[in-house]
């Protein structure tokens, strides 16, 4: 450990972890300070609550910091079909690889193998030091030299400091930035259940009036359930034994998959859009959870942040290179700049879809049916739609459309 970094980085999860190793080839000091210790994952382990729909993009920049096999060679669950429908009519929307020429939409992996996977690429960097379990005591942000005092008492001292440590920033917080919250009167329901039928590489939704049902595959041929659901109603779902769930549930999704034979440990989180007044400041960055949250509808919030993470690294590798300073305002408005137009869009965008599907006003009903027969039927609008959510379109970073970056 040393007393200065030139960049210290609050949060080992999947977004700090992945900035982390994107600058493992500048010439930037780089500190992780991460408090919670990870157990590894073994294939005979049951799958944990909480994953993530990795997009082609995010694939790719997994695979140029080499952490794409790691995750393999743990689990990842590829998806070839997305299927989505509307609960009040007939409108449906089906997205075919084959279509696109690809093998795979994308993959659904647990967090945890992400993050997993991710540590061992960090713990191999020599300008990056992995600094966990350690927890934060105290930040003092600066614009020119940001303290952070660990909880032995260290005190260590950045030239950036960035906020990688969620919804609940820390780091966003000693920076006094203000941040516009927006509860969605949702809570997300999760968990792994079993069906009677496989769930066939598909991942499938389903538009209920109180909010989405998502199915998500998995390996072994379970799904991963995402189930937004007014907060009432979440509460109550998390609250009924195992036999009453699986019987609602199975309703709710039409019996699309048969019955739902079994379920496992059930989680409910309160689903809100937040977005940071401001991502930077002089000395200081936010990314994923810590500059916005996003409804979970269209899984896109992993996939923003690693987004957010691909592209600080390049921004502030090419600084370095061009003897600039990492720290000031002009090279970090470039991040910002970059990013905030990107997770804006796909935020409102993704409000304006919440809201559209939870409307029962008999003449959105037949709006909304009728929009999403129309794109099922139009292929380019179609197949622009689901390039741009892999992450096959847009204004990436290199690391994220270049093979061996």
């Amino acid at each position: 450990m040393k007393d200065h970094y030139d960049v210290v980085i609050i949060g080992g999860g999947i977004v700090g972890l992945t900035l982390a190793c994107a600058l493992g080839k500048s010439r930037l000091q780089v500190a992780v300070i991460e408090a919670h210790e990870l157990s590894d994952i073994h294939s005979d382990d049951d799958y944990d609550l909480r994953v993530s729909a990795i997009s082609r993009a995010s694939q790719q920049v997994f695979e140029n910091l080499q952490a794409w096999p790691g995750m393999k060679s743990r689990r990842i669950s590829p998806y070839e079909n997305m299927h989505v429908w509307d609960s009040t009519g007939d409108g449906v929307i089906d997205f075919d690889a084959a279509d696109l020429g690809v093998d795979v939409l994308g993959h659904i992996i647990e967090n945890r193998v992400i993050q997993l996977s991710l540590i061992e690429q960090v713990k191999k960097l020599s300008n990056v030091d992995w600094l966990c379990p350690l927890a934060v005591d105290d930040i003092h942000y600066s614009d020119t030299n940001s303290q952070v005092k660990l909880d032995n008492s260290i005190v260590i001292k950045a030239s950036l400091l960035v906020g990688a440590d969620g919804a609940n920033s820390r780091v966003r917080q000693a920076a006094g930035i203000e941040i516009e919250a927006a509860p969605y009167d949702q809570k997300g329901v999760v968990c792994v259940v079993q069906s009677t039928k496989h769930h066939q590489f598909t991942a499938w939704q389903r538009f209920l009036p109180t909010g989405p049902l998502a199915f998500l595959p998995l390996g072994d041929g379970r799904c991963s359930i995402v189930w937004s659901a007014t907060d009432e109603e979440a509460d109550s779902l998390v609250a009924l034994d195992e036999d009453s769930f699986c019987r609602e549930l199975e309703q709710a999704f039409e019996y699309t998959l048969g019955k739902v034979e079994a379920v496992g440990s059930r989680a409910a989180f309160p689903l809100i859009r937040r977005h940071a007044e401001t991502y930077i400041k002089p000395g200081l960055a936010l990314i994923g959870d810590a500059a916005h949250t996003i409804h979970p509808l269209a899984g896109q919030g992993a996939n923003l942040g690693i987004l957010d993470a691909a592209s600080l690294a390049q921004v502030l590798i090419e600084a370095d290179l061009q003897r600039k300073s990492i720290s000031s305002f002009a090279t970090l408005r470039k991040f910002e700049r970059w990013r905030r137009g990107e997770n804006t869009l796909m935020m409102y965008s993704m409000s304006g879809f919440k809201n559209l599907f939870s409307n029962e006003q008999p003449e959105l009903m037949v709006l909304r049916n009728f929009g999403l027969n129309l794109v099922n039927s139009i292929k380019p609008v179609k197949h622009k739609f689901v390039r741009h959510a892999m992450g096959l379109d847009g204004d990436l970073p290199e690391i994220a459309k270049t093979t061996g970056w």
